[in-house]
């Protein structure tokens, strides 16, 4: 009887002592191994930055962040990477400082934009000021622009600022300037991965800056092809062959398929994609403007004169050419600026756009390779081609 007694106290001890040492002991291990995680983190961005200490931008601390935002006190906006505060160095100049909230585990995406825009002097690509790592803190500052970026301009829409005809050329012209340098006139090879109007930023005279290279890779310029395990951008602008192997590989072409997209909007003041259209042939733009200038019409828009038509031929054009569904079948950025700017006259119209793989020739070997979508329904297209 004492023995059953003694048995019944020792399990009524045993589930209080378990539970009081056992959720310390895994509240601790939690603490550790997230501890753990984000000191790998700090290491693997230290490591990154003690072995590219000949970077020019200057690292601040991150009171002097606060200084220079007056305690983030001007938001300009923000995302999923954070918020942009409007700042000042102590020489007057003004900055827009990038404060990010949510790192990845690794700090992949800092150590990217650093590593690309750090070493990146271009007129129409923004410049890296400086940045700030200090335990979980991390910031980059960039030279303020005044304008903003070039979704406040692009669309007719109430509230938007209007810029010229003139003036959306001259942008898409420094854009592709832009780009055509990060393909080619580095010694490596920088993809950005996310060509879209948000990323487009326009100093004091309007002139375009090439921004956010959080998705930047880089890649030696002799490859061609490169290796990606995901898709990667933002839906409207991601090229195709990051959804279809059976297309092509990944390469630059995937930013010339992004700039034409951004291109086609530019030109026409409107989404590429717009179900609210009266009619569903115009769903989705560039096909409907293909056919119409296909017969000879041009693009039906308030107060143009004859030489801004023919702006807008040449910029659509080329956006068609941009956006062709095969790598192939795109130019390069090089070819891009030659085009936009040389005479609509010398510009042939290129093939339709497709609007899903199945419309392009497919070998016997791109069956037999890969996993091909039986069904390209307006439903999917919606899904893929809409902006975010």
């Amino acid at each position: 009887m004492v023995r059953g007694w003694f048995i019944l106290i020792c399990i009524g001890l045993f589930f209080p002592v378990r539970f009081v040492f056992g959720v310390p002991v895994v509240t601790a291990f939690l603490i550790y191994t997230w501890r753990r995680r984000h000191l790998s983190m700090h290491s693997t961005i230290e490591d990154f930055l003690q072995r590219n200490n000949n970077f020019m931008p200057i690292r601040y601390s991150y009171s002097d962040v606060k200084k220079m935002t007056r305690r983030f006190k001007d938001k300009l906006g923000k995302g999923g990477f954070g918020s942009v505060f409007k700042g000042k160095l102590r020489s007057g100049r003004f900055v827009a400082v990038k404060v990010l909230d949510k790192p990845k585990a690794d700090g992949q995406d800092f150590i990217s934009e650093i590593a690309t825009i750090g070493r990146i002097h271009h007129a129409n690509v923004v410049q890296l000021v400086g940045y700030c790592v200090e335990g979980s803190k991390r910031a980059l500052v960039y030279d303020f622009m005044p304008n903003g970026s070039l979704d406040k301009y692009i669309y007719s829409k109430e509230g938007s600022v209007p810029l010229t005809i003139k003036n959306m050329y001259e942008i898409s012209l420094g854009v592709a300037q832009g780009i055509e340098y990060l393909h080619q006139g580095c010694e490596m090879q920088i993809l950005h991965f996310d060509i879209k109007p948000h990323n487009i930023l326009l100093d004091e005279n309007f002139k375009a800056k090439v921004s956010d290279f959080g998705l930047a890779k880089l890649y030696p310029v002799d490859n061609s092809i490169v290796s990606l395990t995901a898709a990667r951008g933002t839906m409207g602008y991601i090229a195709p062959e990051l959804f279809y192997k059976n297309i092509g590989g990944v390469s630059y072409k995937a930013d010339v398929y992004s700039f034409g997209m951004l291109l086609m909007e530019m030109a026409s003041r409107r989404k590429n994609l717009n179900a609210m259209v009266e009619h569903s042939s115009q769903i989705y733009f560039p096909l409907w403007v293909y056919d119409q200038y296909i017969v000879g019409n041009d693009l039906e828009m308030d107060n143009v004169t004859e030489e801004e038509k023919k702006v807008i031929r040449k910029m659509v054009i080329t956006a068609l050419w941009c956006i062709q569904m095969k790598p192939s079948d795109r130019p390069s950025m090089s070819k891009v600026v030659k085009m936009l700017g040389g005479d609509v006259e010398c510009l042939q119209m290129p093939l339709r756009p497709s609007l899903c793989p199945l419309e392009t020739p497919v070998t016997e070997g791109d069956i037999q390779d890969n996993e091909l979508n039986p069904r390209c329904s307006n439903t999917e297209l919606t899904c893929s081609l809409s902006a975010r």
